[in-house]
């Protein structure tokens, strides 16, 4: 019963997400304003991290079985994916590398001003 109630918190704000994507004009996906109500929630202490913890944790962990029917629509769509393979290939590296930078960066940043706090 615990993970229905955990489970029924996170469709709530993400059912949220999609009523502030359909009034708000702006072209913001629905996930982010559920992704942002949800981290607003939890920094207010509105809602606490023990009520949705066990749920986003599998999630989480059943995350990458998601991504198979985007693989499979990739695979079904090839014949209009074939002419523009080489930019899109590059485009998709290099932004890997930036965003894997950017984490990076960012990472280093955060520990080495807990490491200054803590002294």
């Amino acid at each position: 019963m615990k993970y229905l109630r955990q489970f029924l918190i996170i469709l709530g704000v993400s059912l949220i997400g999609e009523i502030l994507k359909a009034v708000l004009p702006l072209p913001i996906p629905a996930s982010i304003y559920g992704m942002v109500l949800m981290f607003i929630l939890l920094l207010t202490g509105a809602l606490k991290l023990d009520q949705v913890r066990e749920t986003g944790k599998f999630l989480i962990e059943i995350m990458p079985v998601m991504f198979i029917p985007a693989g499979v629509g990739l695979m079904t769509s090839w014949n209009v994916l074939e002419p523009v393979i080489i930019p899109v290939s590059i485009i998709t590296v290099i932004t890997i590398f930036t965003v894997m930078a950017a984490t990076g960066i960012s990472s280093q940043i955060i520990i080495r001003r807990g490491k200054k706090e803590n002294k």
